[in-house]
């Protein structure tokens, strides 16, 4: 069973994004902060990180940075309430799988998710 981290300062988009997951079959944590998410990247060991833009204590971009850096294989979506060209291409250059806004469409995210489990199994 694919695992998957969803970290977002929001506590009912986590909720939210949690049971969506979970009923689609995932096993799935949750954080609210960039230390929170930190600790659980090394408990949980997740394939795939849903990671918001916007963090209380840092930069969701610069965070996904240093998650590849660490942990190359872990497939990272980032979430954002603001559609910002800009970020959202340094996010896909730095190693984002792709980039979903807020509300977050689940079917779109459904399919994301299930794509990056497949190319992962398919390796």
């Amino acid at each position: 069973m694919e695992k998957i981290l969803v970290v977002d300062d929001e506590v009912e988009v986590t909720e939210l994004l949690e049971e969506f997951l979970v009923q689609s079959g995932y096993q799935v944590a949750t954080a609210n902060s960039k230390k929170s998410a930190q600790a659980k990247i090394g408990e949980f060991q997740p394939g795939i990180i849903l990671l918001d833009i916007k963090l209380p204590d840092g930069d969701g971009v610069q965070f996904l940075k240093e998650i590849k850096a660490s942990y190359p294989n872990i497939e990272i979506i980032m979430i954002t309430g603001m559609a910002d060209r800009e970020i959202a291409l340094e996010a896909i250059k730095s190693g984002a799988a792709d980039y979903i806004c807020k509300p977050i469409d689940l079917a779109y995210l459904a399919n994301s998710v299930f794509t990056k489990v497949v190319t992962r199994f398919s390796e």
